[in-house]
C-alpha cells in the first residue's frame, strides 16, 4: 500500500515468560515493546500470546480484505498484527452495533452459546434449564436464549452482585451464589424440585457432579468448558456417571468453531434482539495492553463480570 511501505512502529506485546502449570500468574506473562512495519509481510520478531480480538485492517495483499476493513478473529496480543492465514478472520459487516460486541456476544462466546444451546441441546418451551458460570459472556446469553424458547431457567455465579444481574438485568428466574451453598446437590434441588431438563456446562467438577444427580429422564448436557478443572494438578473425579445410563442423559462437548458456518444466521437472529434491547450483554473492561496479563489471571478468580475484554489504542 503506497505511503506505508516503509513506515516502522512500536509494537507492544503480550508474552509468556515463564509459565509451567499450574494457575498463571502475572509474573509468568511480560510486556514488551518491538517494533513492526506497517506493510505486509514483514511482523515482529517476537511471539505474543493469542486470542479473540477485534481490529482494523491497516495494509493487506489478500484480495478480500482491503485498509479500513474491521475484522474479528484470532490474534496476537499486541498492538499490530501480522496475520499470515485469514481464514482466522471474520469480516465485519454491521458496524451499527459496538465493535467491542464481537469480542463477545457478536462474536465466539456468542457461537458458542447459539450453537450449544440450540444446536446441541434442542430446547422445548417449558424445559427447565440450569447454567452455571452463568453472569460470564456465554452464560449470560444461554439464560436470554433460555427464555426466549419460553424455558424456566437458573443460573449460579459467585458473588452476591452476580447473581443480582442474573435475575434484574438477564431475566433470569432464579440465581444463587454457588460459593454459599454447602450442599451443591440441595441447591439444585431448591430450585429445580422437578428435575432439569438441560443444563449448560462450564465448570466441572463438583457442580457436573451434583447436576447428574438432578437431571431428568432424556436431559441434554452441553460441555463448553469446564473452570474448575483449568490448571489443577490433578483433576476431580466425577462420582455420579451412572446417572448417564439410568435417565438416558445426552452428554455432548463442543467447541464454537463446529458452528461457524451458522455464523450469518445467528446475527440475522441476534442483532434484532440486541437494537431491540431485548437481549443485554455485560462487559468488563481493562484498558491498555499492559492490564492484559492481570485481566487473564482475574477470570481464575472470578474478578470480571460478564466477557473479560482489553481496549487497545494505537492512535
Amino acid at each position: 500500500m503506497a505511503g506505508v511501505e516503509h513506515e516502522v512502529t512500536r509494537n507492544k506485546q503480550v508474552t509468556l515468560k515463564h509459565y509451567v502449570s499450574g494457575f498463571p500468574k502475572e509474573s509468568d506473562m511480560n510486556v514488551v515493546t518491538s517494533s513492526i512495519s506497517l506493510n505486509v509481510p514483514q511482523g515482529s520478531k517476537d511471539t505474543p500470546l493469542n486470542g479473540f480480538g477485534v481490529a482494523k485492517v491497516v495494509d493487506s495483499t489478500h484480495p478480500n480484505y482491503e485498509k479500513g476493513d474491521l475484522v474479528w478473529g484470532f490474534t496476537g496480543w499486541e498492538e499490530y498484527s501480522l496475520v499470515t492465514a485469514p481464514e482466522v478472520l471474520i469480516k465485519i459487516q454491521h458496524i451499527d452495533v459496538p465493535l467491542s460486541y464481537y469480542a463477545g456476544i457478536l462474536g465466539m462466546p456468542g457461537m458458542t452459546a447459539y450453537g450449544g444451546f440450540y444446536e446441541v441441546c434442542s430446547p422445548k418451551k417449558g424445559e427447565y434449564v440450569y447454567v452455571s458460570a452463568a453472569s460470564g459472556a456465554v452464560g449470560q446469553l444461554v439464560g436470554q436464549f433460555a427464555k426466549l424458547v419460553g424455558c424456566y431457567v437458573v443460573g449460579s455465579a459467585g458473588s452476591k452482585e452476580k447473581v443480582n444481574l442474573l435475575t434484574s438485568k438477564f431475566g433470569f428466574d432464579g440465581a444463587f451464589n454457588y460459593k454459599e451453598e454447602p450442599d451443591l446437590d440441595a441447591a439444585l434441588k431448591r430450585y429445580f424440585p422437578e428435575g432439569i431438563d438441560i443444563y449448560f456446562e462450564n465448570v466441572g467438577g463438583k457442580m457436573l457432579d451434583a447436576v447428574l444427580l438432578n437431571m431428568r429422564l432424556r436431559g441434554r448436557i452441553a460441555v463448553c468448558g469446564m473452570i474448575s478443572q483449568y490448571n489443577l494438578d490433578k483433576p476431580e473425579g466425577v462420582h455420579n456417571l451412572m446417572q448417564v445410563v439410568g435417565k438416558r442423559i445426552r452428554l455432548e462437548g463442543f467447541g464454537a468453531s463446529d458452528y461457524y458456518h451458522l455464523y450469518s444466521k445467528y446475527t440475522d437472529f441476534v442483532i434484532p434482539f440486541i437494537k431491540e434491547g431485548k437481549i443485554n450483554y455485560v462487559e468488563d473492561v481493562a484498558e491498555g495492553i499492559e492490564s492484559a496479563p492481570a485481566a487473564l489471571v482475574g477470570l481464575f478468580s472470578g474478578k470480571n463480570i460478564g466477557k473479560q475484554l482489553v481496549v487497545v489504542d494505537c492512535k
